[in-house]
């Protein structure tokens, strides 16, 4: 599926849409703004990188950071639901990893991506592992986005 694709469902069923990004940096952002008349749908978009950036907008609980560490589904729910709470938007989503090549684990390896998703009142979190250098993973973040926006918004 494509942001093409993604563009439709979101217009056919009068969806606006906001993100939160950390490892993506605002490519998610740039891709659903790629479409002409994507004012119509995307509503915000946030580039919290920091974890104080992501406390300060999103409302993520510095006790949360501390005890699950900014990749994890824990934090990708807390920056989803800061999303939904600082917009009116009908689809939330967030994005939070390790695009390396430095800055992995053995529990968190680099490609390790954190995703937090609200469609209205249905909200979930996954985990995906992606394999490649730094804009690999940054674009299998984005693909995943997409791909899982319109596989829930066909279903």
């Amino acid at each position: 599926m494509t942001i093409q694709d993604l563009s439709q469902l979101l217009i056919n069923k009068s969806f606006t849409i906001s993100v939160a990004e950390s490892c993506t940096g605002g490519n998610l952002s740039a891709l659903l703004t790629s479409i002409s008349g994507s004012s119509v749908y995307f509503d915000r978009g946030y580039i919290t990188y920091s974890n104080q950036a992501k406390v300060d907008m999103l409302n993520v609980q510095t006790a949360s950071l501390k005890s699950f560490g900014a990749v994890s589904e824990q934090i990708a729910t807390e920056m989803v639901k800061g999303v939904m709470k600082n917009s009116n938007s009908d689809i939330g989503v967030s994005v939070t990893g390790i695009a390396g090549p430095t800055g992995g684990t053995k529990n968190k390896p680099v490609g390790m991506v954190c995703f937090g998703f609200c469609i209205q009142d249905k909200c979930f979190s996954i985990t995906q592992n992606f394999k490649g250098n730094r804009e690999t993973v940054v674009a299998s973040s984005v693909d995943f986005v997409i791909q899982t926006l319109v596989d829930e918004l066909s279903a």
